[in-house]
């Protein structure tokens, strides 16, 4: 079953963004080669509450889990995954798409949601 893999990051401050911004050039060939696809990767955020502020979001879609595991457990993404930890403070979390709200059977049966 298709996942999505989503993940905030905040900039640490002080640190420099060229090693970050090294790891965002690099790391897209590595999830392409794994099957993701980048859905979302933007710092345009509206903030809704007051203790949560990050300053990028990414949103990449993979066929199945596996193909996650597999992309960030590759050598290549270990080779550069230290740019990330480095200069970046990052959250992420694995959702396993679910029935889409709307979707034929909703319709029929009168749900919605």
């Amino acid at each position: 079953m298709s996942c999505y893999f989503i993940i905030s990051v905040s900039l640490e401050p002080g640190k420099d963004r060229a090693d970050y911004d090294d790891y965002i050039k690099l790391v897209r060939p590595i999830v392409e080669k794994h099957r993701g696809r980048y859905v979302v990767r933007s710092e345009g955020i509206e903030y809704m509450g007051k203790d949560w502020r990050p300053d990028r979001f990414i949103m990449i879609w993979f066929p199945d889990r596996e193909s996650i595991d597999r992309c960030f457990s590759s050598e290549e993404y270990r080779r550069i995954m230290s740019k990330r930890e480095n200069t970046v403070d990052s959250q992420a979390v694995i959702i396993t798409a679910g029935e889409m709200y709307g979707d034929d059977r909703d319709k029929r049966e009168g749900k919605m949601g």
